[in-house]
C-alpha cells in the first residue's frame, strides 16, 4: 500500500479537494476488489475519501477500510429501509425533521468528509439538492414560528463543512429567536477531517452558547493527534462534547475495543454519550449485530471503569419511533424475592418494609 504524505502546512480545503471519489481511483492507492463493479455502488452512494482518513487504512478489511470503501452488498443487499427512521414523513418543510415535541433534526448540509458506508441517511448525503438556500431559509422559518421548538439540532451531511461565513448567518439566524434556547451540531469532523477545527472556527462556536457538539468516533484509533487537537479547541471554547458511537460489525463490535474507546474519549475531553446499534438503512446489512452484543459490552463497562465511560446503548426504532435507551437487566427474580445483580455477577437484597 502506497503510503500517503502527510502535511503540516495544508488548509482543511485543500486537503478536502484532493479526496477520492471513485473507485477506480482508489484502486490506485491502496487494494480494493473489484473497482470497476464498485464504480456501481458510488454511482448510488457517493464515495469520498480525504487524504487524512485514507491515511488510517493500513490493509484491506480493517476497521476504516470497512467505514470508508464501498462495497458491493450496498446494492446487492435488499435488506433495511431507504428511510429508516421515517424522516421524511416527519418533515413539515424539506431538510427539517419535527419528530419530538420540543426539538427538531434541522439538515444544514449535503456534504461530509468522508461517506461512511453505514450511514442511515445515505439515500440523501452527497447529493446537492438534499439541502439548497431555500431549505435553510425554510427551516429557520419553520422554527420561528413554532414556538414549542426550544432545541434545534444542526447536522447533514456534516454543518462543519460549511465555510465559516455560512454556520455564522445559519447560527446568527437561530440565535435571533427567543425560543430557541439551545442549539446542537452533530459532526463527524473532528474524526473524518479535524483540521477543519481552526481556531478561528472554535472562537467563531464560542459566540452561541449555551451550543453543545456530538462527535462521532467508532474506533480507538480514530483518536489521532490531529483529532485530539480538534476536540481541544473546541473544549477550550467552552463546548461541551459528546461522543455518538455506532456498533459495527467487523469495526468495533467487541468487547476491548469499545471500552478502549469510551477510555481514550475522556482523555480528549469528550464525554461517551450514545452507543447506537446500527439503524436499519438499506445497503448496511453487513454492518449489523445482534441486539445482544451491544448489551454485552455494556455489561463489561458497569463497573470495570468509571461511569463516565459509560453510554447509553439506544436503538433508533425503525419507522419513527424514536430512541429508547437499552440496558442490562439488573433485576432478578428468586424464591418469591426481588434481587439485584451487580457488576461482578453477584446478587444482592434487602427488606424495605
Amino acid at each position: 500500500m502506497r503510503v500517503i504524505p502527510k502535511s503540516h502546512e495544508e488548509t482543511w480545503e485543500s486537503i478536502l479537494s484532493k479526496s477520492i471519489t471513485s473507485p477506480r481511483d482508489l484502486a490506485q492507492v491502496i487494494e480494493i476488489d473489484q473497482p470497476e463493479e464498485l464504480e456501481r455502488v458510488a454511482q448510488k452512494y457517493p464515495m469520498r475519501i480525504n487524504p487524512y482518513y485514507l491515511r488510517l487504512i493500513r490493509k484491506k478489511e480493517d476497521p476504516f477500510y470497512k467505514q470508508a470503501v464501498p462495497d458491493l452488498r450496498e446494492i446487492t443487499d435488499e435488506k433495511g429501509f431507504d428511510d429508516p427512521l421515517n424522516e421524511e414523513e416527519l418533515s413539515p418543510v424539506p431538510g427539517l425533521t419535527h419528530h419530538y415535541p420540543d426539538r427538531v433534526l434541522f439538515l444544514v448540509s449535503s456534504q461530509c468528509p468522508v461517506y461512511c458506508r453505514f450511514c442511515n441517511r445515505k439515500r440523501k448525503v452527497g447529493h446537492p439538492s438534499m439541502v439548497t438556500r431555500e431549505t435553510i431559509r425554510e427551516g429557520i422559518a419553520y422554527i420561528r414560528k413554532s414556538r414549542e421548538v426550544r432545541d434545534v439540532l444542526l447536522s447533514g451531511g456534516d454543518p462543519l463543512l460549511l465555510t465559516d461565513k455560512d454556520l455564522y448567518r445559519i447560527l446568527t439566524e437561530l440565535r435571533s429567536i427567543s425560543h430557541v434556547e439551545i442549539i446542537r451540531i452533530g459532526t463527524r469532523v473532528p474524526c473524518t477531517l479535524p483540521q477543519r477545527v481552526t481556531p478561528e472556527l472554535a472562537n467563531l462556536l464560542r459566540g452561541f452558547h449555551p451550543l453543545y457538539l456530538n462527535t462521532h468516533f467508532n474506533h480507538p484509533d480514530e483518536i489521532t493527534p490531529e483529532a485530539s487537537l480538534a476536540c481541544a479547541r473546541l473544549a477550550d471554547a467552552g463546548i461541551p462534547l459528546g461522543c455518538q458511537t455506532v456498533l459495527l460489525k467487523g469495526v468495533n463490535d467487541d468487547e476491548e475495543i469499545i471500552p478502549k474507546l469510551m477510555k481514550k474519549l475522556l482523555t480528549v475531553r469528550v464525554r461517551p454519550y450514545y452507543l447506537f446499534q446500527a439503524d436499519l438503512a438499506k445497503g448496511t446489512s453487513h454492518f449489523w449485530t445482534p441486539r445482544n452484543k451491544g448489551l454485552d459490552i455494556i455489561s463489561k463497562l458497569q463497573g470495570h471503569t468509571t461511569g463516565l465511560c459509560v453510554p447509553h446503548f439506544a436503538v433508533d426504532l425503525p419507522g419513527g419511533g424514536g430512541k429508547v435507551n437499552l440496558v442490562p437487566s439488573a433485576i432478578v427474580e428468586k424464591e418469591g424475592k426481588t434481587l439485584i445483580r451487580n457488576y461482578l455477577g453477584k446478587e444482592y437484597g434487602w427488606d424495605t418494609k
